[in-house]
């Protein structure tokens, strides 16, 4: 099974603290486009990989979804996640994402922020997401930028002041595990290019839509001006597909 730092107290305790968890979407730097990228949820039934809180769930739901099923690692997460959700036609489901299987292609969209860079075989997840989606059916999905999980450091190079002078870029042709540190030490993630995204998922049987890079909103630019330094490098990578 996976790592699963997030059933950890200390890390759980920093996790609650973040901005987009504290504020859901509104906090999250990348969702302005990736709400862009979601088709018409109206009627349709949707799963949510790595759904944590549960937010896109909700959102889900608010524009008419028929159906959400969050499915999610870490008791935790889901613990809050139904705290939050009020609603009958939300399922929250505990597994490792890997580990899904929907029998009948029962989903019109499937969505997920941030998780498959935990993912050690994209290639079979790209696979599974296939089998269970209607033909026509959407993929949207975030991660962290490959350029963001090439090295361990994942951070700036800093002058003698403390200031971010330049985000190094080494081994990026080298995909597989680092162990870094987010919020607490020893944080296993997954590296891999922006080219093995886009072919896994034109190996499993999706045609590209959508590729994003995203920096900040300007609501966020506005709210705080230390954002600004996000643009100087892309942290995430958002891929939109559909089911052929």
């Amino acid at each position: 099974m996976k790592q699963n730092k997030y059933d950890d107290s200390t890390f759980f305790d920093a996790y609650k603290q973040m901005p987009r968890s504290v504020q859901g979407l509104k906090g999250a730097g990348e969702w302005h486009v990736f709400q862009a990228l979601l088709p018409d949820l109206e009627g349709k039934s949707v799963l949510d990989l790595g759904c944590g809180f549960g937010w896109h769930c909700r959102y889900a739901r608010e524009q008419r979804a028929s159906s959400v099923v969050g499915v999610d690692l870490s008791e935790n997460m889901l613990q809050k996640a139904r705290e939050l959700t009020d609603d009958s036609a939300v399922t929250y489901m505990r597994m490792p994402i890997e580990d899904i299987d929907f029998d009948g292609s029962p989903f019109d969209v499937v969505i997920s922020s941030l998780a498959f860079h935990y993912i050690e075989s994209f290639d079979a997840l790209c696979r599974k997401v296939h089998a269970c989606l209607k033909p026509g059916g959407s993929f949207i999905f975030s991660v962290e930028h490959p350029i963001f999980t090439c090295r361990d450091e994942q951070d700036w190079h800093y002058d003698a002041q403390g200031n971010p002078m330049f985000w190094p870029v080494d081994r990026y042709q080298s995909e597989g595990r680092r162990t870094t540190s987010f919020l607490t030490d020893n944080v296993v993630k997954y590296h891999r290019t922006i080219s093995t995204y886009m072919n896994d998922l034109l190996g499993a049987g999706f045609a590209l839509k959508a590729v994003k890079e995203p920096g900040p909103s300007e609501e966020l630019l506005n709210q705080n001006p230390a954002y600004r330094d996000e643009n100087r490098r892309p942290m995430f990578l958002i891929i939109s597909a559909e089911a052929l």
